[in-house]
C-alpha cells in the first residue's frame, strides 16, 4: 500500500516539525499543511490525522517506552527524525489495531522511514530500539496485543 507509506511520511514529517519548534506550533494546521503540500489527492488522510494525533496523545508514555528501551541514547541526545519515526511505530505497534496495522508491518514501515528520512544507521537504530518493544510486548502480553 503506497498510500499508507506516505501518509506514514506524512505524518512523520508533520510530528518532527511540531517537535522541531518544541511541540508550541498546533500540529493540526502542520498536518493540514503538510497533506496539501505531499498527499493531495491521498486517499488516506484520515490514517495521517489518526496517525499524529495518536503519537500526540500518547507522547508521554511513548517517551518513557523509548527512554527504557534506548537508555544509552537519552531523548535529547537521538536525532528528530529518528525520535519521531520511533513515536510513529511505537504507536502503531502498541495502540493501532493489529488486523489493520500487524506488529511487523508497523516495523518494517518505521525502518523504511528511518532509513529514508535519517542516517546511515537510522534503520538499524529503530529496528533495534522496536525489536526489543516488540520481543517484550510478546512476552508481557502473552502474544496478544493490549489497548
Amino acid at each position: 500500500m503506497v498510500s499508507r507509506h506516505l501518509a506514514r511520511s506524512i505524518a512523520m514529517q508533520s510530528l518532527y516539525e511540531w517537535d522541531f519548534h518544541g511541540k508550541k506550533g498546533n500540529l493540526q494546521e502542520i498536518i493540514k499543511r503538510n497533506l496539501e503540500e505531499f498527499g493531495s489527492g491521498l486517499k488516506e488522510q484520515s490514517f495521517v490525522l489518526d496517525l499524529a494525533n495518536g503519537v500526540a496523545k500518547h507522547i508521554q508514555e511513548i517517551d518513557e517506552i523509548i527512554r527504557k528501551t534506548a537508555p544509552q541514547w537519552p531523548l535529547d541526545q537521538i536525532s528528530l527524525v529518528n525520535c519521531n519515526v520511533l513515536r510513529l511505530g511505537l504507536f502503531e505497534l502498541l495502540y493501532a489495531n493489529e488486523k489493520e496495522v500487524p506488529p511487523k508491518v508497523a516495523i518494517n514501515e518505521a525502518i523504511e522511514l528511518a532509513k529514508n528520512f535519517g542516517g546511515a544507521t537510522s534503520g538499524k537504530f529503530v529496528n533495534g530500539v522496536l525489536g526489543t518493544v516488540y520481543k517484550e510486548l510478546k512476552k508481557i502480553r502473552g502474544g496478544k496485543k493490549i489497548n
